[in-house]
């Protein structure tokens, strides 16, 4: 039993938090102190709560002296702290009160719990397979059960809510059942944490807590495009990690000819892994994600109504969960059965914004050749002059951005491509799109012709 309730342990924190804010750099304070929370007091530890497993290790290694310090006096009694990452479970022994307490042993040791940032509800078995997402989530699972040998890294990109951070968490989850370390953060908290570390004098401990595990999990790696001291930081984490056999996976937006913006020997380490994309789920897909929620609720949703979501939610996996939870929520209030009627009017405003122009494959093909002057056959043939090259490239590229059709399908509209084609014919265009303002702006035209939101 807590010696005092977490609104007096809480009170008590406050208490130290203010006595520190007027001795403290506020930069210093704000970064490590501000976000604390006073949990409990059992025996002769105060339990405080942390946003994360770095904040806990600088201030058991940088502050715990000032702060044991700044506690024991406002108690009365000599105390240890103990820092819990917020989320995690703790269980103080049990006792009576305060006085009955028996005194610290000197020699207590501040346990650091380490947090490992995954999200449990994420698992390989809740990720449906398709043909846009099969490469990536076989590398995921390949990575997961041979760290630091199968791919490393491996870089996951795609395009917003299509599951690459799903396939992150999954990676961790189930590597770390097996006992291995793994830590999941974003790029942009990455920074954050390694611009405080220099501004407070802590960047071997930053070095050590990040280079310490057997898997680092980096989401939204384009977040460190312009930020040049980071990506040196980042390079040095990459290459420890890399040394030692540890396993790095990386999520980006954008593919990696989008991103040579960065230092190119992070671009070249990149490149040494495997690189998977994840695209815009395929209408059999899609019914299997909206079917495998469904199956998790007490409602009974019928088939038709299944496909009209999938057939006018396509922009991505995220909108796909969210039209299907808009539906449940409404007829939770409804002594109804869900109805497609309902279900139209349900959606109306949602599918109206989402999906306000269909793009067929002959809109593309149809849309290139006139724009380039490239008759349809020509694209289909297997002439290399160079503006055929051109046009049926920037084809590939806004079949694979802008329809359904999986790589091998787009290849095979062309003329019998193979899949690879396809992929090289789009970072070729993305590549030009990053470098060549004449060429963005011919891209531009042909979207317009299609009716396009750029």
């Amino acid at each position: 039993m807590s010696l005092l309730t977490n609104k007096q342990s809480k009170k008590i924190w406050d208490s130290v938090l203010g006595n520190l804010e007027l001795r403290i750099p506020r930069p210093s304070f704000n970064t490590w102190l501000k976000e604390t929370k006073g949990v409990s007091f059992d025996s002769d530890l105060f339990f405080v709560s942390v946003p994360d497993a770095f904040t806990a290790s600088y201030l058991e290694e940088r502050m715990l002296g000032i702060l044991e310090n700044e506690i024991s006096d406002i108690l009365k009694r000599e105390v240890k702290l103990n820092f819990i990452v917020d989320g995690q479970k703790h269980n103080p022994t049990e006792n009576t009160s305060i006085e009955e307490s028996i005194p610290l042993n000197p020699t207590t040791v501040v346990s650091v719990k380490k947090d490992s940032g995954l999200n449990p509800k994420y698992k390989f078995k809740d990720f449906i397979v398709g043909d846009s997402n099969e490469l990536a989530y076989k590398g995921a699972q390949a990575v997961s059960q041979k760290i630091g040998v199968a791919f490393n890294p491996l870089l996951l990109y795609s395009g917003v809510g299509l599951g690459k951070t799903h396939l992150l968490h999954a990676i961790g989850n189930s590597a770390q059942k097996r006992g291995y370390n793994c830590f999941y953060t974003t790029c942009e908290e990455f920074t954050n944490k390694y611009i405080s570390a220099i501004q407070n004098g802590s960047t071997e401990t930053f070095r050590d807590f990040y280079r310490s595990v057997d898997i680092l999990l980096l989401d939204d790696i384009q977040f460190l495009i312009g930020k040049e001291q980071t990506q040196e930081g980042f390079f040095h984490t990459f290459n420890s990690l890399y040394m030692k056999n540890s396993q790095i996976v990386i999520a980006s937006d954008r593919p990696i000819s989008s991103l040579k913006v960065l230092e190119p020997r992070i671009v070249s380490r990149f490149s040494g892994g495997l690189v998977a994309d994840i695209q815009v789920p395929k209408l059999e897909t899609r019914i299997a994600i909206l079917k495998s929620k469904v199956k998790n609720t007490n409602y009974i949703i019928p088939n038709e109504v299944i496909e009209y979501i999938a057939n006018n939610i396509k922009s991505n996996i995220r909108e796909l969960e969210g039209s299907l939870n808009r539906i449940l929520a409404w007829f939770q209030f409804k002594d109804e059965d869900i109805s497609l009627d309902s279900v139209k009017l349900i959606l109306k405003d949602p599918i109206s914004s989402i999906s306000p122009h269909i793009i067929s494959d002959i809109d593309v093909v149809s849309a290139v050749s006139k724009h380039f002057g490239v008759s349809q056959d020509q694209l289909r043939s297997k002439s290399r002059q160079k503006m055929t090259v051109l046009s049926r490239q920037v084809a590939m590229y806004l079949l694979r951005e802008e329809t359904d059709l999986s790589l091998s399908a787009i290849g095979k509209l062309l003329g019998g491509r193979d899949h690879s084609t396809v992929l090289h014919g789009h970072e070729k265009v993305s590549n030009l799109l990053e470098n060549d303002t004449n060429f963005k702006n011919t891209l531009l035209s042909i979207k317009d012709s299609l009716s396009i939101e750029n």
